[in-house]
């Protein structure tokens, strides 16, 4: 069994500190304000939050199950790659992650806003009733929006007998998707997964619950289907329902690009080996 390389053993370490701060240092909610990622028409949406979610996880098991698959694949990719490209690798495959997720979201609001202001609403408007807090015990609630909603119509000159139930649907659905937030490693760990699985594709693997050994180059790719169909049908498999599906397809096809572009120009500068 390979011994962990030290940017992975950093990378764990680093993930258990923050999990373990933001658990017992008394603010949970703020901590996750701060470091979850939110989409940018939240209000709670910071430019460093990109690269901070990375090292948030919502529940011990999300950083178990993360952390085991960080030390088991990306010690065998770190002793590939070196230190410097293994650490390029895992933020390049995080961000790209972000980069799918973000782009996922704009194909889905834009028809709506652009509905919205087809039915005469500003977009500083729309912008001001997606931003608004409308969660209580963490489900979106729309007689809050209904509530905090009024103001912004008279701050704005609208009434609210110009919502009707199809405007309102369009409005709370902008704010439910905004409001959102994204934490985990699982999209650089996905790009880990696939450089493992391109690197060593006869290595045979198993899930916990299917002991069967399954080897890399069919186990790998059939995990990202899944994520797919999950991400597609709305259907979780093997998974929480809150799992970040665009964001492990992000990070694996940003992972499978690199190694691609890598191998490809091994002869040159960006050769691995």
């Amino acid at each position: 069994m390979l011994r962990i390389t030290p940017t992975v053993k950093h990378l764990v370490i680093l993930n258990v500190i923050i999990f373990l701060g933001t658990y017992f240092m008394g603010n949970e909610d703020l901590f996750f304000r701060l470091l979850a990622l939110f989409y940018p028409l939240s209000s709670y949406f910071e430019p460093w939050q990109i690269i901070s979610h990375m090292f948030m996880h919502g529940s011990f098991q999300h950083l178990l199950f993360n952390m085991f698959a960080l030390w088991m694949f990306g010690t065998a990719v770190e002793h590939y790659f070196g230190q410097k490209k293994f650490i390029v690798f895992y933020i390049s495959c995080g961000l790209g992650a972000v980069a799918l997720t973000f782009l996922v979201y704009y194909i889905q609001i834009y028809p709506l806003i652009t509905e919205l202001e087809g039915r005469g609403f500003t977009f500083e408007f729309i912008k001001e009733t997606t931003r608004l807090n409308i969660l209580q015990n963490n489900i979106f609630k729309g007689e809050i929006l209904v509530q905090k909603m009024q103001v912004i119509l008279d701050n704005f000159g609208y009434s609210l007998s110009q919502i009707d139930q199809n405007t309102f649907g369009r409005i709370f659905d902008l704010n439910v998707k905004s409001n959102s937030s994204m934490v985990g490693a699982s999209g650089a760990i996905m790009g880990i997964l696939v450089a493992f699985g391109m690197m060593n594709p006869n290595a045979e693997l198993m899930m916990i619950f299917l002991p069967i050994p399954i080897k890399a180059k069919y186990f790998i790719p059939g995990i990202i289907a899944l994520d797919l169909f999950s991400a597609v049908s709305g259907v979780s498999i093997f998974s929480p329902s809150n799992t970040a599906y665009i964001a492990h397809i992000g990070g694996a096809l940003t992972g499978f690009l690199l190694m691609y572009f890598w191998k490809k120009n091994q002869f040159d500068k960006y050769r691995w080996n």
